[in-house]
């Protein structure tokens, strides 16, 4: 028993350090990133780099905010996310729905192709994808732009939410049409409440797969509906990038994705761990 008690604690040690590591290890980029936007122009390209700013300093948060097409920038990334996010989710939950409700050989086929797309490189279908949304006369808008995101959210938003809904009894939806709703009814007013949690996480994902995206911004929009990435990745000089105001507009557009995460934080452990115990 005392080898026993002793091991304990070391072993408790060993898996608190690593944890911490690893904590450490994928967050420094970020907090280096931070760092960096307080540092004077002439520090972002000291070498050797130092981490910790030695005179700390907002200009690089204004210059980057007075910078042309900045904030029309972020109006675009928004507005593509969030109805790139809405288009997913609305189709989503449905084809979600219908694969573990009705069990059709249809449905496994839709499933195993939302998996088989996952898999496919967004560039391979860039070009098509093009010629697509200029036929539909949507180039350089945040609608054409949002429409060629959820193609790359979709098939894990589907994938997603058929295992939430696997988790949801059959019973509760038989007892929702006694009481006199239809199928639809009770999706929109049983299953889904009871999901939320899975509709956050899903939400979450295809927010971050829009907002994050860089291959199809660049490829689809031009001047008008230009999302922040594209603008970071153009912050050059004459003697290089510009990197004090690109790591202050890098932090700013990481402060959306941080909010929506802690205002969905409750939302989002209930739907990862939903289903987690069944029977």
């Amino acid at each position: 028993m005392t080898g026993l008690t002793v091991r304990r604690p070391a072993t408790r040690a060993l898996l608190w350090t690593f944890l911490v590591s690893t904590v450490v290890l994928y967050g420094f980029p970020f907090v280096y990133l931070l760092l960096t936007s307080f540092k004077p122009p002439f520090e972002t390209i000291a070498i050797p780099p130092t981490v910790l700013p030695d005179t700390w300093t907002l200009e690089n948060y204004s210059a980057a905010l007075e910078r042309p097409g900045v904030v029309p920038s972020f109006v675009n990334s928004l507005s593509t996310a969030v109805l790139s996010t809405l288009l997913a989710l609305g189709l989503a939950v449905p084809a979600a729905y219908g694969i573990t409700r009705f069990r059709t050989r249809t449905g496994r086929l839709v499933s195993m192709t939302a998996l088989v797309t996952r898999m496919v490189p967004p560039v391979a279908v860039g070009v098509p994808l093009m010629s697509m949304i200029a036929a539909l006369r949507l180039t350089d808008t945040p609608t054409g732009l949002a429409i060629a995101h959820t193609t790359i959210s979709l098939p894990l938003c589907i994938l997603l939410m058929a295992s939430f809904f696997e988790a949801v009894p059959f019973e509760l939806e038989e007892a929702a049409k006694i009481d006199g709703c239809s199928r639809l009814r009770a999706l929109w007013s049983v299953v889904v409440p009871v999901v939320s949690g899975g509709v956050a996480v899903t939400a979450i994902f295809a927010f971050l797969a829009s907002w994050n995206e860089f291959l199809f911004a660049i490829l689809l929009t031009s001047v008008k509906a230009q999302t922040t990435p594209i603008v970071i990745a153009n912050f050059q000089t004459q003697f290089g990038l510009d990197w004090g105001p690109m790591t202050a507009l890098a932090a700013l557009y990481s402060v959306p994705v941080i909010v929506l995460t802690l205002i969905l934080q409750r939302h989002i452990v209930a739907g990862l761990t939903l289903g987690a115990v069944k029977g």
